[in-house]
């Protein structure tokens, strides 16, 4: 059984003037194995955005099911979302979400936190942790005394903490230099190779490169999807622009 089930998605959104109905995503379906590393893409407006809302339980699609090892999760009520969430899904977002009042370390620590975990089992986490992504000369600072790629690291680190089942990551290069993003490509690629289960949402063609799989979104739908197989990166990121050229032309 794969980890991630998409099945027959669809999601209609009623705009609040109008009262005119937008369809954001028609039928889709796909699924994620374990240990996989998939990116989506697709043309601003395509769907993708909506897809990783309802992925992340922020949002309920209008009919279709979204399985999580089996579980259903359109259909947690309200009270168990949150928990849901702490417990299999880490996130990374383009402009990282930490709190500039924390420290990094307890940036890192609030979903264990929020998961009431003892303290020396939080420690000892971040402790194992903190190395792996080059981040634990940085614990006692603040969001704010540290660079963009540093930040995405402890973002990283946030997702990590928790031992997630999927990581959700939104556009997570695109607050980046190309130095920055190149390491944190190489941090993907390093904990996606230790087991991590990756679905990343990105317009660079060089972050889903990266990738196991690209999956293409256009007008709500999956119109295509690259296997990486023995490619190298380079190969994959041409195949990536040859099929994001046909999707901008209109071509089948």
């Amino acid at each position: 059984m794969s980890l991630l089930e998409v099945k027959n998605l669809k999601k209609i959104y009623t705009t609040r003037f109008s009262n005119q109905q937008v369809q954001a995503l028609s039928n889709v379906t796909f699924s994620v194995e374990k240990g996989e590393y998939v990116a989506i893409m697709g043309e601003s407006g395509s769907g993708k955005t909506t897809l990783l809302n309802i992925l992340a339980s922020l949002d309920k699609p209008t009919s279709g099911q979204v399985l999580l090892n089996g579980e259903d999760i359109t259909h947690l009520k309200e009270k168990e979302i949150s928990q849901f969430r702490r417990k299999n899904l880490g996130f990374v977002f383009q402009e990282f979400n930490l709190l500039d009042t924390f420290s990094v370390k307890d940036n890192i620590f609030l979903p264990l936190v929020l998961s009431k975990e003892p303290y020396p089992v939080m420690n000892q986490k971040i402790k194992s942790l903190a190395p792996r992504l080059g981040i634990e000369h940085l614990l006692d600072k603040y969001p704010y005394e540290i660079s963009g790629g540093q930040k995405q690291r402890v973002a990283v680190a946030r997702a990590l903490i928790t031992h997630p089942q999927l990581i959700l990551a939104d556009e997570p290069t695109g607050a980046l230099d190309s130095k920055s993003t190149d390491q944190l490509l190489e941090i993907f690629d390093q904990v996606n190779q230790e087991g991590q289960t990756i679905l990343m949402v990105t317009h660079s063609t060089k972050a889903a490169s990266y990738a196991s799989r690209v999956l293409f979104i256009r007008d709500g739908e999956v119109f295509h999807q690259i296997y990486k197989g023995n490619q190298t990166n380079q190969q994959m990121y041409q195949s990536i622009s040859d099929t994001l050229t046909l999707l901008a032309t209109g071509g089948e």
